[in-house]
């Protein structure tokens, strides 16, 4: 039981590293991720490229980590959590088979946007949260939750298995797991399939999430009535914005991940406290 709990352990701190090296590497894509989705109308931004160097020149190179400690917070605790349970139920499920090495899924991170890049305000994760409370109560704090779980739960069932299935394809009887190249291609793979997969539930999620709307965009009530406005007066098309982005962001966050598990950086802190 005592090896179990070191190896949670290990697990947790494995993946709130991957977490948090992951988002500060790609936050600037996952900006401009957000920023194409939330794009009504007329389009500010041609493209990725476009929006990061729009961006850079309106609000400067630290502009384009607007939002970054929110999903630093957000991020860690929640990849930890997700990873180490993975593994665990994993481990549970298949106490017969051989241990094939652990995979690591950092998600979409939870980007919070307050406007244009032109916007020259620029509150704070505090202040923020302090006006959803003050205007929308405790719920507000919530907003888009449905959507998240919608977008979390489909990228989870069709990443882990297609990692793990992929991975297997490289294992080493050996070495007892795959090569660290192998596992990172694979790693990349199955993050972006899940990703693109998933990306129309995380434009309705960021759609919802928004917190200020322009001149004439439209106020959603919940899930189904953003995407039935999006469908209307966008088309289907608008409910892939951001894919590219999107599998940019996820590739290289899985890639790390994987490194991560691979060196068993939680695994070499722990041995430090022995």
């Amino acid at each position: 039981m005592a090896h179990q709990d070191l190896s949670i352990t290990a697990k947790l701190i494995n993946g709130g590293v991957a977490g948090l090296v992951g988002v500060t590497c790609v936050f600037p894509i996952d900006l401009a991720k957000t920023r194409l989705q939330n794009q009504h109308g007329k389009a500010m931004y041609k493209g990725m490229i476009d929006c990061l160097m729009k961006t850079a020149r309106a609000e400067g190179f630290f502009g384009m980590y607007r939002g970054a400690a929110v999903n630093l917070t957000l991020v860690t605790p929640e990849k930890a959590i997700k990873l180490a349970a993975n593994d665990f139920f994993r481990q549970l499920l298949m106490e017969d088979v051989h241990h094939q090495g652990s995979a690591s899924a950092p998600s979409t991170s939870r980007s919070y946007t307050t406007g244009s890049a032109s916007t020259h305000k620029r509150p704070s994760a505090t202040l923020i949260a302090r006006e959803l409370l003050r205007t929308q109560g405790l719920a507000g704090l919530y907003k888009g939750l449905g959507a998240t779980l919608l977008r979390d739960i489909p990228f989870s069932i069709i990443y882990f298995p297609l990692f793990a299935n992929l991975n297997h394809l490289g294992f080493n009887e050996l070495a007892g797991k795959a090569s660290f190249a192998h596992s990172f291609v694979s790693g990349c793979v199955a993050g972006s399939v899940a990703a693109v997969a998933v990306t129309p539930l995380d434009v309705l999620k960021t759609r919802i999430q928004t917190l200020k709307k322009g001149l004439g965009e439209d106020v959603y009530s919940g899930i189904t009535d953003c995407a039935r406005k999006l469908w209307i007066q966008e088309g289907p098309s608008a409910f892939m914005k951001g894919a590219g982005c999107r599998a940019l962001v996820i590739a290289p966050l899985f890639g790390i991940a994987q490194g991560v598990y691979f060196i068993g950086i939680g695994e070499r802190i722990l041995k430090c406290f022995e």
